[in-house]
């Protein structure tokens, strides 16, 4: 059963209207007002009720109450209220988009403000938040590689658990970007040779794995591109500090703290022997929209199985229908009277007129009585 509270604007943009509905009302009772000051210059007080009767005002009324019912209907149907949810069959079509992110403590530095590891996830999320229908997955890495989410289209889900990841995510420490290249490689659901791009997001410092040479046959093999975009302040670099409940402490080596730079030139060779790009971020905010429309979505799309959506459904032709019928009932009963209110002017003025001659008589008969 329908929850009562299962509902879904549409149109949101439109909810300034709803002010409308109260403009209305006070037109009304200023129309209301006008009305009788324009009766009181035709007809005196003593005459209205035989000349306007009871029943002109509550037409009236019940016209007015029709166009304030009419025009609520006209605004819910502008806004687009929909209620009760349908199942359809969506085909899917897309690329599938595996993204690689650097969990090493390297990424924990601060020069991409608030960290190297914030900004890559606020980047995937960026890039995500353009997508319609691709495939998104993610391979972590730092030591060791493994993938945390499986390809899916589910962007809440896959967002939920991004924000979750971090260096606590793999065993080991260290960098070794080759191994996640080739986890990543193998997470693919497609085994054609395209459809598929590979995103790595990291300060390209590398422990001897070998990226540029796993990265060129991961792609002669499979097709799949690669995209890589480095964080971090490739000249002076930045320390990597450790968390501590007292006082800033960063890492130190053999008594000496430890700066952390942007390796582009790994990042750069990966790029250029899949077919891919390098986006050297370093410390700067980078426009992800444009990188996904420029870059990523230049890849071959492809159909994938269908997906069963539930979609809210539209209502608002239920809406307009009688409010369309309300507004017709209005200008029935609006216009029918007319006539009989001009008649009603007009008699208002004969009575007047009559009374007035009556009046008149009276005082001519009584001024010869009192002559007498």
């Amino acid at each position: 059963m329908l929850n009562s509270m299962d509902i879904q604007i549409g149109n949101s943009g439109q909810l300034i209207w709803l002010w409308l509905p109260a403009v209305v009302v006070v037109a009304m009772v200023l129309a209301v007002v006008a009305r009788k000051r324009a009766r009181g210059r035709f007809v005196t007080a003593n005459l209205v009720g035989r000349v306007f009767p009871g029943g002109t005002k509550w037409r009236n009324l019940l016209a007015s109450c029709l166009v304030l019912l009419s025009m609520c209907l006209m605004v819910i149907a502008l806004v687009d209220v929909r209620w009760g949810k349908v199942a359809r069959e969506v085909p899917q079509k897309g690329i599938e988009v595996m993204f690689v992110l650097d969990v090493s403590r390297s990424m924990l530095a601060e020069d991409a403000s608030p960290s190297r590891l914030a900004r890559a996830k606020q980047q995937i999320m960026d890039v995500v938040d353009e997508m319609t229908g691709d495939r998104v997955g993610l391979v972590v890495f730092a030591g060791d590689a493994k993938q945390e989410i499986p390809l899916t289209t589910h962007y809440d889900d896959f967002k939920q658990s991004l924000e979750e990841v971090g260096p606590q995510s793999v065993r080991r420490g260290g960098s070794r970007l080759g191994e996640a290249i080739e986890v990543a490689s193998e997470s693919f659901l497609t085994k054609l040779n395209a459809h598929k791009a590979m995103v790595i997001i990291t300060d390209g410092e590398d422990q001897q794995s070998d990226p540029v040479a796993i990265a060129k046959k991961v792609h002669d093999e499979s097709g799949v591109r690669i995209f890589t975009i480095g964080l971090g302040d490739m000249n002076q670099g930045a320390r990597i500090p450790v968390a501590d409940n007292r006082r800033n402490t960063y890492v130190q080596y053999e008594g000496e703290q430890v700066w952390s730079k942007l390796n582009g030139d790994i990042l750069r060779q990966v790029a250029v022997e899949t077919e891919g790009a390098y986006i050297p971020a370093g410390t700067k905010q980078v426009n992800m929209s444009q990188v996904y429309h420029r870059y990523i979505a230049s890849v071959e799309q492809t159909e994938f199985e269908s997906a069963t959506i539930e979609q809210y459904e539209a209502r608002f032709q239920w809406l307009l229908a009688p409010a369309l019928l309300l507004l017709l009932t209005e200008v029935v009963i609006s216009t029918w009277p007319r006539r009989q209110v001009a008649q009603a002017t007009a008699s208002a003025a004969m009575l007047e007129r009559a009374e007035s001659s009556t009046s008149q008589r009276s005082s001519e008969v009584n001024e010869p009585s009192n002559a007498a």
